[in-house]
């Protein structure tokens, strides 16, 4: 069988599959082309995407019949695949949950940090050789420890998020998810998103991404947070409409935001990109050699499940 892998991957993943597979990966780090995608679904029995391959229903409607069986996805969120069309076509899905989860949730503490204490700010105070000294009242920002924190989604991701909140900052943790979680911590549910919005101090986001999410975070959520409230979202872009984000930001709706994903990523808006009180980062939310090395190995099993015809370990 011939596997397709459609990004450069850390080396041990890489030897791996050269070792096991007849595989063929790609050089280039963009996403694959339209023409490159049918060309996957035609000439390879498994292919390995990521984000931004995006295999769309209208991609397996122009390619029938494919010769791929399966999508083994590398990442946790799949939103890039058309499942539903996926497995119209015979292709099934996987992808790699787990293994990127304290990553993700340390990142989310990264960007709560550095966008509450200004840290993005000073460095760049610092760097440009502008800063003039210590006093008592240079770049106050908003104290952590013991504050109220909203978390949108509490699933792996977000429970991590929590655990770190609540033992590791005194935080108070209150959720909205599609139902309340038997949690190890204690935490408040709500099933209102914008009564959420407007009892805490940050509200982290912490979803899939897809149609259900889309612009879950609106004008209306936005409006309900408090003026001293911050946005930080390691979830998917798509889950936050950037306009309303933007708009609140310029008026001071929110205080601040952490991004670390974007609604139309690689492009970040300048209005985003000239806000001091943005933290951006460039989609870090998995970015160590040990985890993206998981996620790899994670990938690679679910070909070799699917070689040997065996049950696939994590089918979505």
């Amino acid at each position: 069988m011939k596997l397709l892998i459609a990004r450069p991957m850390p080396a041990e993943v890489e030897a791996r599959a050269r070792a096991e597979f007849d595989v063929e990966i790609r050089s280039e780090t963009l996403p694959l082309t339209r023409d490159e995608m049918l060309q996957a679904l035609r000439d390879f029995d498994v292919v390995v995407p990521t984000l931004g391959d995006l295999f769309s229903a209208q991609v397996f409607a122009e390619a029938p019949n494919p010769r791929c069986k399966l999508l083994a996805n590398f990442g946790v969120g799949y939103n890039h695949i058309d499942v539903d069309a996926a497995r119209a076509a015979g292709v099934a899905v996987t992808n790699t949950p787990g293994a990127v989860t304290d990553a993700t949730a340390d990142i989310a503490m990264t960007l709560l940090l550095s966008t509450a204490r200004r840290a993005g700010e000073g460095e760049r105070l610092v760097r440009a050789d502008d800063w003039q000294g210590w006093h008592p009242t240079q770049m106050l920002g908003h104290h952590v420890t013991g504050k109220r924190v909203g978390i949108v989604g509490m699933g792996r991701i977000g429970q991590a998020i929590a655990r770190r909140c609540h033992f590791g900052f005194g935080m108070q943790v209150a959720y909205q998810s599609r139902s309340a979680k038997d949690l190890d911590f204690p935490a408040v549910y709500t099933d209102d998103l914008k009564a959420l919005a407007g009892s805490v101090d940050f509200l982290i986001l912490a979803v899939p991404g897809g149609a259900e999410t889309r612009h879950l975070i609106n004008a209306l959520v936005l409006g309900a947070m408090n003026p001293s409230a911050i946005l930080i979202n390691i979830a998917r872009g798509e889950v936050v409409d950037e306009s309303a984000l933007i708009a609140a930001l310029q008026v001071g709706e929110i205080a601040g935001a952490g991004l670390d994903v974007y609604e139309f990523e690689p492009a970040v808006p300048q209005a985003l990109r000239d806000m001091q009180n943005v933290t951006l980062l460039p989609h870090l939310g998995t970015a160590t050699e040990e985890v993206r090395t998981d996620m790899g190995h994670m990938a690679l099993d679910n070909v070799a499940a699917f070689v040997a015809g065996h049950a696939l370990p994590n089918p979505v």
